[in-house]
């Protein structure tokens, strides 16, 4: 199941100083867009490694694949082997009836005994192809079995891996839907960002390849989650100017409460001092 199709993204509004916006009112539109950019790359990671995952997911297949193919060569080769031993005990058994067929014209005892030496070695070498033919055979057996083991497990791997290329191609599928949404609000949200702003943030993700935007959480950069000095949390909280982190040059927003300052008493109401200080 892949991931839910992108419906857009709301920027984030952070209240200033008086009800209005102030830090966020620039930056916001570029918090929206950073947020996009994210997802982007995301997903165009995660597609990228969509081949490997399928290369992955394939090898067991490939693997059981090649053993079959082996087994199979190898029970062509033992068959092979089998047919060449035949062939050598029917061109023995030939030879040995030319030599039976030569005992009528023996006249002493010597050549007769020199012809049932003969015969005795070739009956022995009979037995001798006859033993490789059968263990020829043996071998073949063992070699079908094993072949019909790795086709099965070749079958059971075909279906496994057709279930996961679905998969990721369905993935794949939605990925690319999603992207094209992603890339059209991209477009649209970089309409919305000041020009200056925009190159800043584009020089710095050229130079990053990650988040140009950093968050300032607890004093901390979220970027390189070193600490900032305070004077420089103290202007990202109250100024409306561009701010970089010291450290990794990311351009800082703040997250969290806005700092209010201290509403001044106006003098010409006397009564409303009266009342603070009864309070």
């Amino acid at each position: 199941m892949g991931p839910p199709v992108w419906t857009g993204i709301r920027p984030i509004p952070c209240a200033g100083i008086d009800g209005k916006d102030t830090l966020n009112q620039k930056l916001s539109p570029l918090i929206e867009l950073q947020k996009l950019d994210l997802r982007i790359m995301e997903i165009t990671e995660i597609r990228r490694k969509i081949p490997e995952r399928l290369h992955a997911a394939e090898t067991p297949l490939r693997e059981a694949t090649q053993f079959f193919n082996d087994t199979k060569s190898a029970v062509d080769a033992a068959v092979k082997e089998r047919r060449a031993h035949e062939k050598d005990l029917e061109a023995h058994e030939a030879h040995t009836e030319k030599m039976k067929s030569h005992a009528a014209s023996l006249k002493t005892n010597k050549e007769y005994q020199a012809h049932l030496f003969e015969l005795e070695l070739a009956n022995k070498k009979r037995g001798d192809f006859e033993e490789k033919i059968l263990l020829s055979m043996e071998k073949i057996d063992q070699l079908q079995k094993t072949a019909g083991e790795f086709q099965n497990k070749k079958s059971a791997l075909e279906k496994v891996f057709a279930q996961e290329k679905q998969g990721l191609d369905a993935q794949d599928k939605e990925l690319a839907a999603e992207l094209a949404q992603l890339e059209t609000h991209y477009r649209e949200a970089s309409a919305r960002v000041e020009k200056s702003l925009l190159d800043r943030y584009n020089q710095v993700k050229a130079s990053r390849k990650d988040q140009p935007l950093a968050a300032v959480r607890g004093g901390i950069c979220a970027g390189c989650r070193l600490q900032i000095p305070p004077q420089l949390i103290a202007q990202v909280k109250r100024s409306d100017d561009l701010h970089v982190c010291p450290y990794c040059r990311r351009m800082l927003y703040w997250e969290g409460e806005p700092v209010a300052e201290a509403p001044s008493v106006p003098a010409s109401k006397p009564s409303d001092l009266e009342v603070g200080e009864s309070v």
